[in-house]
């Protein structure tokens, strides 16, 4: 089922995927998670295997949704099973030149709307701790924090964080 749905700024929203979108998104954010985090190669391969396998099966507790302005792809954010009753929300960005629109909120309220319709019972999320400005969005959504596990991923040191909602 695809919806496009008009955003502040001439952004749609569509959960339709075509042909190219999975590396479109892939690039977007090994660029945008390099320049700003420093990320390694390692990060595109992270997001590349599980989101190639997501496009080729979803099913209808599962959706995608890529943001667009002017033909670019701007964000993204998607809803997958984690378990029966528990949501996982996954590849959530808005690239730099689309923030502050309204849009990381609009994305946001989409799939947690979305989960809620397919019955979900929790959603979940792992983010590092130097995504301040998605975990603001996420509290003032109503995410909490739960875990925190500090390592060395992406060819940096980061903390993950597990946030969850309870629906």
């Amino acid at each position: 089922m695809q919806s496009t749905i008009p955003v502040k700024d001439a952004v749609t929203l569509r959960s339709k995927v075509y042909d190219g979108d999975v590396e479109a998104i892939v690039r977007m954010h090994g660029e945008v998670y390099a320049e700003e985090y420093g990320f390694n190669e390692e990060f595109e391969q992270y997001v590349t295997g599980p989101l190639a396998a997501f496009s080729k099966s979803p099913t209808d507790r599962e959706r995608l949704w890529i943001a667009e302005r002017g033909g670019k792809i701007v964000g993204c954010i998607a809803i997958v099973t984690a378990e029966p009753s528990v949501a996982q929300l996954r590849w959530f960005l808005v690239r730099p030149e689309a923030r502050r629109s309204g849009l990381g909120w609009r994305l946001m309220k989409e799939a947690i709307t979305f989960s809620r319709r397919r019955k979900y019972k929790t959603i979940r999320l792992w983010t590092v701790s130097l995504l301040t400005a998605a975990a603001h969005l996420y509290t003032k959504v109503g995410f909490r924090l739960v875990e925190k596990i500090p390592g060395h991923k992406w060819g940096v040191d980061v903390v993950e964080e597990r946030y969850e909602v309870q629906l």
